[in-house]
């Protein structure tokens, strides 16, 4: 991968978007089942990433995505911090190890980031976490699935976490209750996949 890489100022700030537009969307599903700060926290990880834009657009895709995932682990408050920063961190990292091209490497780098994303929550699928937009998202990923069937999964993947009984984080500990309510961390992850699929898309019809 060389180094200048033009796209990802532009990509950074659709993210931001993004997360600014929802992100009183976010405190209140966060309300309803955490600490109510998950816009806030998130909305501030994306503004620190976006101030260090155009370093990032210099460097190569690898290090710059383990450069956001390290700005990520200590803007963002709480537990979604550590997860995101993981995931770009582990990305960068299984790009970097890569000679054919990202291309080639993206489906099993994608893969084996979410499963350290696993690791570091101690959790898996099905425990309503951001998890459970990351393994659809990884599995069309893997099926080389359009950017639209992509990002339309992740939107559907957020929705299914209506349904589920929280099994990690402070929801857990509500039991029951917490069915009936969106998990925040797997709406930021559907929107900055929504985000991110609509971008590239843009770029490709450019």
């Amino acid at each position: 991968m060389e180094a200048g890489q033009s796209f990802l100022p532009g990509l950074i700030e659709a993210c931001r978007a993004a997360i600014a537009l929802n992100a009183d969307r976010l405190c209140l599903l966060d309300e309803e089942i955490g600490d109510g700060d998950h816009g806030t926290n998130m909305r501030r990880g994306c503004d620190a990433v976006f101030a260090e834009r155009d370093m990032l657009a210099d460097l190569p895709l690898p290090q710059a995505l383990e450069r956001i995932g390290m700005t990520l682990v200590t803007s963002v408050g709480g537990a979604s911090g550590p997860l995101y920063g993981t995931l770009l961190m582990e990305l960068g990292r299984g790009l970097a190890t890569d000679e054919l091209g990202a291309g080639h490497s993206f489906p099993p780098a994608l893969s084996r980031a979410v499963d350290a994303v696993a690791r570091r929550g101690r959790s898996t699928a099905g425990e309503k976490t951001l998890l459970d937009v990351l393994y659809p998202v990884q599995a069309e990923v893997s099926m080389h699935s359009t950017l639209d069937g992509i990002r339309s999964e992740a939107l559907a993947a957020a929705e299914r976490t209506v349904a589920m009984k929280a099994g990690r984080g402070r929801a857990a500990f509500l039991g029951n209750r917490s069915i009936g309510h969106m998990d925040p961390g797997a709406c930021s992850c559907a929107l900055l996949t929504d985000a991110i699929c609509r971008y590239l898309g843009e770029l490709e019809g450019a």
